[in-house]
């Protein structure tokens, strides 16, 4: 999903470090940032640098924050050279439940309007679960669509997201359902929309809450 150079990418919740240190290996970034609240992770995730990307080509590209994401200040990275290219800043929060994700993704926007207002900022996205409630809050944050994907891994599907908020020339909305990455002659694709709906419909049965808006958005689909 990270296809070019970012001035800054933040790794939040990045529990022990395994995606932040292959985006250093492969260079994607001048600087990656290994954040989590848990102190213990950051000290394991610290002592793994250091054994690992101590040489000089890797040393000055990573630095560890222990803090809650929410109130990571992104203001004091942001590059404000908008004719550079490479000034961009990434946001990841992948593994952690939709709910959760919702709160920091509006939090973070929240805390860092000036950076946002000054230069675009791109977040990728993986909630472990409420994939459609966390594409009704990006909407409402008025992000727009730059990729999804739908993977498989260990028999659970996951729809990953990369959006941009900020960005005035980026017109592509986001599908409440989903949209390119429907491949549903694929069928891990209809396994997954077949499970999608069949979840929903047994909410719809099992408990007071209405969901036949969101049943029909899926079955639209087919």
């Amino acid at each position: 999903m990270i296809t070019s150079y970012y001035q800054n990418i933040w790794d939040c919740c990045c529990d022990h470090g395994s995606l932040g240190f292959a985006l250093l290996q492969r260079k994607a970034a001048e600087t990656i940032h290994f954040t989590d609240i848990v102190e213990s992770l950051i000290d394991k995730v610290n002592q793994q640098l250091k054994q690992h990307f101590s040489r000089t080509e890797h040393l000055s590209h990573w630095k560890t924050h222990c803090i809650d994401a929410a109130k990571i200040p992104f203001s004091q990275y942001c590059s404000l050279d908008k004719a550079n290219e490479n000034s961009k800043q990434l946001i990841i929060i992948a593994g952690v439940g939709g709910e959760l994700l919702i709160e920091l993704l509006t939090n973070i926007i929240n805390n860092n309007k000036d950076s946002f207002t000054d230069q675009p900022i791109e977040f990728i996205l993986c909630p472990v679960h409420y994939n459609y409630h966390v594409r009704a809050a990006l909407i409402n944050l008025k992000a727009s669509l730059i990729n999804e994907v739908l993977i498989k891994e260990n028999d659970r599907f996951y729809e990953i997201l990369h959006v941009v908020i900020g960005n005035k020339n980026s017109i592509i909305p986001i599908s409440i359902v989903g949209s390119k990455m429907w491949d549903l002659k694929s069928k891990a694709h209809q396994e997954y929309l077949d499970k999608t709906i069949t979840h929903y419909q047994r909410m719809q049965r099992n408990t007071a809450v209405d969901v036949k808006d969101i049943i029909a958005a899926y079955q639209a689909l087919n």
